[in-house]
């Protein structure tokens, strides 16, 4: 089965509204021209071995940025240093309008932050849908005396979450999913799962690291389908790890190379297969790898 992006599935998505005016995650607009993602002179190493060597990388709101190279170029670093589980040495990193030496990963959910890991990291024991409703955790007010109280705001909050929870998992087809036990599902439904558990708490920033990888080529194609769902239905910016480079190039928006840590080309995907600096470090390798 496609994924398709089906009218009523978005516009229950857009309806839903998590916690109070108050509490509510305002988005905030980037000012015009300048990019919602800005890696300026990134670096910092492991054991004398730079992990990434003054590293920038642009990303335009409400686009899907590839970040491809080899293995070992930096491109899951590059990652984790967004999302605060890297320190830099040096450099600075700007989400929307907030600028850091280092990303706070306390302060993720507030900057509008969801990722994805290269290994599956979901709670295999949970429903699909307490699931996908724990990906809201970081966005409750209502305390935890509320909630064993079961006062009027902390009901109101969990409908409103479990409405969104629902929403998504409609969005990306897991409807038939809804009430089985994570950990029972395929490896590529899981996948799917955990993309829904990012997207639940409406992100600015969707990273996605390698959320093919193990995929068969069909699967690959459903997840760029979803994927593309997710981004149409949310307008989240969504930075994109993926080896395949047949799916990066008919998937993302613009792509970056990275090779040893170090920034090699940044454009459209036409303009990255013609690049030759690009062509020489990685894509012919990549290319001959595929059997394209």
């Amino acid at each position: 089965m496609n994924a398709v992006v089906r009218p009523h599935c978005v516009d229950r998505l857009r309806s839903v509204h998590l916690g109070s005016p108050r509490e509510r995650f305002q988005p905030r607009i980037a000012p015009k021209g300048v990019p919602f993602l800005a890696v300026e002179g990134v670096s910092f190493g492991f054991g004398g071995t730079m992990a990434l060597d003054a590293v920038d990388l642009s990303v335009r709101k409400g686009e899907i940025h590839a970040v491809i190279g080899p293995n070992g170029a930096g491109k899951s670093s590059l990652i984790n240093a967004v999302s605060g589980l890297y320190v830099p040495d040096s450099g600075t990193i700007r989400i929307g309008e907030d600028c850091f030496a280092r990303v706070p990963t306390r302060r993720l959910a507030r900057l509008g932050v969801a990722r994805t890991f290269q290994n599956l990291a979901l709670f295999k024991g949970l429903t699909v849908l307490d699931t996908v409703t724990a990906g809201l955790v970081d966005r409750q007010s209502a305390g935890l005396g509320a909630q064993i109280l079961g006062l009027p705001h902390a009901r109101r909050e969990a409908r409103a979450y479990r409405e969104r929870a629902e929403a998504v998992i409609a969005l990306l087809d897991l409807d038939a999913y809804r009430d089985q036990l994570a950990g029972t599902l395929s490896y590529g439904v899981q996948k799917r799962v955990e993309l829904a558990r990012a997207l639940a708490p409406t992100p600015r920033l969707l990273l996605l690291d390698e959320p093919m990888a193990g995929m068969t080529a069909t699967e690959k194609q459903r997840m760029s389908e979803y994927i593309r769902t997710a981004q149409d239905a949310s307008g989240a910016t969504i930075v994109l790890i993926e080896h395949d480079v047949g799916v990066v190039m008919s998937l993302s928006d613009r792509v970056t190379v990275l090779d040893h840590g170090r920034h090699i080309a940044s454009g459209t995907p036409a303009e990255i297969q013609a690049d030759p600096a690009v062509i020489a470090a990685y894509l012919g390798l990549a290319f001959d790898e595929a059997g394209a």
